[in-house]
C-alpha cells in the first residue's frame, strides 16, 4: 500500500508525479526545484539560495509527515554546472548532522525552469 504526501509548505508538482510517495518504511521525495512555495518563484538566482531552499522544501514534505532530516537514507543533487559543488556542498552540510545520507551528486544539461540545482530524497520511517 502506498501513500501520497502532499504540503503546501512546499511547491506544487508541476507535473503528473507526487511531492512524496511512501511505500512501507521507504518514502521517495521527489526532485525539488529551489521554488518557495510562498512566492512561486526561486529562491533567489545563486547556488547556495537555491540549494538551500530545495533542501528547505524537501525538509517540509518529510515534516508533515513527522519524518526528520536525520531519516533520510540517500539523496541525489543534480547540478546546471559542477563548478558550483563547494557552494552547493556548503549549503548541504548545514541540514545533515553525524551520520550523512548516501549520496549521488551529478552535472546535468538543464533542469526544469532552468534552476541550478534539483534534489531528491529517499528516507525511511521509524
Amino acid at each position: 500500500m502506498k501513500k501520497i504526501f502532499a504540503t503546501t509548505n512546499a511547491p506544487g508538482a508541476i507535473g503528473p508525479y507526487s511531492q512524496a510517495v511512501q511505500a512501507g518504511n521507504v518514502v521517495f521525495v521527489s526532485g525539488q526545484l529551489p521554488i518557495d512555495p510562498a512566492t512561486g518563484n526561486f529562491a533567489g538566482d545563486d547556488i547556495k539560495s537555491q540549494t538551500r531552499q530545495s533542501l528547505t522544501n524537501i525538509k517540509n514534505i518529510l515534516a508533515s509527515e513527522g519524518i526528520e532530516m536525520s531519516q533520510i537514507l540517500r539523496t541525489g543533487v543534480f547540478l546546471k554546472d559542477m563548478n558550483m559543488f563547494a557552494d552547493m556542498n556548503a549549503v548541504y552540510g548545514e541540514f545533515f548532522e553525524g551520520d550523512y545520507p548516501a549520496r549521488a551528486a551529478v552535472e546535468v544539461a538543464r533542469l526544469p525552469k532552468d534552476a541550478l540545482v534539483e534534489i531528491e530524497a529517499v528516507a525511511y520511517v521509524k
